[in-house]
């Protein structure tokens, strides 16, 4: 097997994230190849061949798989790279999306567990509350485009005007700019040159409340009257309401959403979305779940799984804007939350205030420094790391406490297999585990897991 050499095969299961295994058999040899789905027929490149693995890039789907019963959603699939599954039944990914848990946590964790399986989203379609589209060109001087980059390309984007990912109001928005700037022939930003205007569009809308945040990313390169695209803005016929228009200004040179400046266009630079009883004010930059009734079945899924904590204190590390601690808060003595963005913790804080919620304190730092400085010490520990888990120095500290309980939150389960072999030689156990389907056709899944700890 050469690297250049051109295969078929069919996909005989797709691996997190996002894998597919071809069997090549005149080479007797398992090929990855992404982007696909269980049962296609394709053909492929070899691109890499190392120590005896082969990966592929797919060159064209031959056949469909008999998985595949559905038509495409939108007009940019299979190009786009944000949702791969759409043409398969929702029952059919969260099979397979168990099947990616199952192969790589029976690897992980020692002994017997139990697998209670992937809970499903309430809403398959327009469930995200949260997405940031991209402004570039389609093919290399093409016309204006804005939406969601072509699948394995950094600089190609789709213009996603049909998105159904998203409430429609976000498609609405999306046209209204797009059109806006392609009438007044405005640049984007391109990455290598580091020259243009427009960056991206995030927009943010509240699943329960349908208060909009509008965002316009752009460099401080040229000038634009905006007040026109405001107007046009605020005459859309949406379901939800605008409101707050915001055009943030962003001079770095990597592609990343973030703020040099912040200016108001219309309205405030907030809006308000409710979870389980409790409203959360969220700004352009904090996290929020980004499947606001997904996160409901996940949270309370976690607070099924913390057990009785009355009389307890909880720590809640890597708390975010402190939705957990605050769903926890009303059946818990206290609940400690430690976050690294400064402006996460602000937020928990006017969010717990708002709520009425009076037993949470949250703490802005990294894990690994704050917990020397925290005087309380925890009953139970509630981990929700970001998607490459927890430093391996702030590990050993968390565990050092010896807490009966552990609830573990895990937007990528490679990670969470990673932090469990430290966790088991410090005694603790699975005892159960349980997915919650947040991304629907996506390749992502969160995954929840109870460990204990037998007392000696």
């Amino acid at each position: 097997m050469k690297k250049g050499q051109i295969f078929e095969g069919i996909i005989e299961r797709v691996d997190f994230p996002n894998k597919g295994i071809v069997y090549v058999p005149a080479e007797d040899k398992y090929v990855t190849v992404k982007n696909g789905i269980p049962g296609q027929k394709i053909r492929f490149m070899i691109n890499k061949f190392k120590g005896g693995n082969a990966e592929g890039r797919l060159l064209e789907v031959l056949e469909r798989s008999p998985q595949e019963t559905r038509q495409p959603v939108c007009s940019i699939f299979p190009e786009c790279g944000g949702c791969m599954y759409q043409t398969m039944p929702y029952e059919e990914q969260m099979k397979m999306k168990e099947g990616q848990i199952r192969r790589i946590m029976d690897r992980a964790v020692k002994g017997d567990y139990v697998f209670e399986g992937v809970k499903a989203s309430p809403k398959e379609f327009g469930y995200r509350n949260k997405m940031e589209f991209s402004f570039g060109d389609e093919y290399k001087d093409g016309p204006l485009s804005l939406g969601l980059h072509k699948k394995g390309s950094t600089y190609d984007v789709l213009t996603a005007a049909d998105c159904k990912l998203v409430h429609e109001d976000m498609n609405k928005i999306l046209v209204c700019v797009l059109e806006y700037f392609k009438e007044r022939n405005v640049s984007y930003y391109k990455k290598m040159q580091h020259t243009g205007y427009l960056r991206h569009l995030l927009l943010r809308r509240g699943d329960t409340t349908g208060e909009i945040l509008v965002n316009l990313v752009t460099t401080t390169q040229e000038e634009h009257d905006l007040e026109p695209l405001v107007s046009e803005l605020l005459g859309l016929e949406l379901e939800g309401k605008i409101v707050g228009i915001l055009h943030i200004l962003n001079d770095s040179l990597s592609d990343v959403v973030k703020s040099d400046e912040t200016r108001i266009l219309y309205g405030q630079d907030f809006f308000y979305e409710r979870l389980l009883g409790l409203e959360f004010k969220i700004t352009p930059f904090s996290f929020f779940q980004p499947n606001t009734s997904g996160a409901e079945v996940l949270y309370e899924t976690v607070r099924e799984y913390i057990g009785d904590i009355h009389d307890m204190t909880v720590f809640d590390l890597f708390s975010g804007t402190g939705t957990i601690s605050q769903v926890l808060a009303p059946v818990a003595k206290e609940v400690v939350g430690v976050e690294i963005v400064e402006e996460a913790v602000e937020a928990a804080k006017e969010n717990a205030s708002r709520n009425g919620i009076s037993n949470c304190k949250f703490i802005a730092g990294d894990v690994f420094q704050v917990l020397d400085q925290i005087g309380e010490k925890p009953d139970v520990i509630v981990l929700d790391p970001p998607r490459d888990g927890i430093h391996p120095k702030a590990l050993p500290k968390i565990l050092e406490y010896g807490v009966e309980r552990i609830v573990y939150i895990s937007c990528k389960m490679t990670s969470l297999a990673r932090d469990l072999e430290m966790m088991q030689l410090a005694g603790y156990r699975v005892e159960k585990m349980t997915a919650v389907d947040q991304f629907c056709e996506t390749v992502h899944c969160e995954v929840v897991c109870a460990l204990s700890k037998p007392e000696k």
